[in-house]
């Protein structure tokens, strides 16, 4: 997760947009983040008006990543209309928006590997799917994810809070990345992310290979069930440029050097932004049950309950 500030200081004036161009940018993110949250707070609608969906472990899981994807985008889109509108913002502020930011990323893959487990035990496991997917496991572990990405997070606040002195969280500063130092050591930190994902891919390739067996039975929901995982490790590596943002960023910028405040926001879009119309388009058009009733709420149309 590699938060850049879009709008710094660090170059003078020659990494200032102009007004227009200020004006801009954030117009387009603002409209995106609401194109966004519209999208998926009617998908959230659909889920909680009819039964047939919030009673199904699979709907309770895709509604998840759509809430973690809508605060993930409204978190990510606020903070770069702040740089631009107060440029400093509350130390603490920042902390805490950071990490809820830093935290709902770690929760999409994790995510994405429950929902291609439950498609797995639905194909590979018919007679035992509902002793195992039940409403309540299915909440159980959704609390697990927020657990465990509390646990990876929560660590950079603690020791941000042991080493700084207390004047700095009421201090305003450019809210990046940076604020948070070397919490956990670089080579620490990138070790846990390569640990994570690659557990998630082993998930994913388990499940696609499994399933994928089964899909050679000529079953139709094994066939859909296949392309389904392979939706998932598509979102997977949307999610994975997270991880890579700075050297993206860093190897565009010996290219272009002069292009900073281009390279910064076009990576802004396509990595933090972009990805969250992902779940929304492919699983709200793609499902044709609920593609049913999200089709009418998204043009205001009543339907049948």
């Amino acid at each position: 997760m590699n938060l850049s500030q879009t709008n710094g200081t660090a170059g003078g004036s020659a990494r200032r947009d102009s007004l227009l161009t200020a004006l801009l940018k954030n117009l387009m993110v603002t409209c995106l983040c609401l194109l966004i949250n519209y999208v998926n707070g009617v998908q959230i609608h659909t889920f909680r008006k009819h039964q047939v969906f919030y009673s199904n472990p699979r709907y309770v899981l895709f509604i998840h990543l759509v809430v973690n994807d809508m605060l993930q985008v409204s978190l990510s889109s606020l903070l770069h209309v702040l740089s631009y509108v107060f440029l400093t913002v509350s130390a603490s502020f920042c902390a805490v928006a950071l990490l809820a930011t830093m935290l709902t990323t770690q929760n999409t893959p994790l995510n994405l590997a429950a929902m291609a487990v439950e498609r797995y035990l639905a194909v590979c496991l018919p007679l035992r799917y509902a002793h195992i997917c039940t409403l309540r496991r299915t909440y159980r572990l959704v609390g697990a994810m927020w657990a465990a990405g509390l646990l990876a997070v929560l660590p950079d606040l603690f020791f941000l809070a042991a080493t700084r002195p207390r004047r700095f969280f009421g201090s305003r500063l450019v809210c990046s990345m940076e604020v948070f130092g070397e919490a956990r050591g670089a080579m620490r930190k990138d070790a846990w992310h390569a640990a994570f994902l690659v557990l998630v891919w082993l998930t994913l390739l388990y499940t696609y290979v499994s399933i994928g067996c089964a899909a050679r039975r000529a079953s139709a929901q094994a066939q859909k069930a296949r392309n389904t995982i392979l939706l998932h490790a598509f979102q997977l590596l949307l999610s994975m440029l997270s991880y890579v943002r700075g050297p993206f960023e860093q190897a565009l910028l010996r290219l272009l050097p002069r292009r900073y405040l281009a390279i910064v926001f076009a990576s802004f879009i396509l990595i933090q932004v972009l990805p969250r119309l992902v779940s929304p388009v492919v699983y709200g058009l793609r499902d044709q049950s609920f593609r049913k009733y999200v089709g009418r709420y998204l043009l205001c149309r009543r339907s049948p309950a």
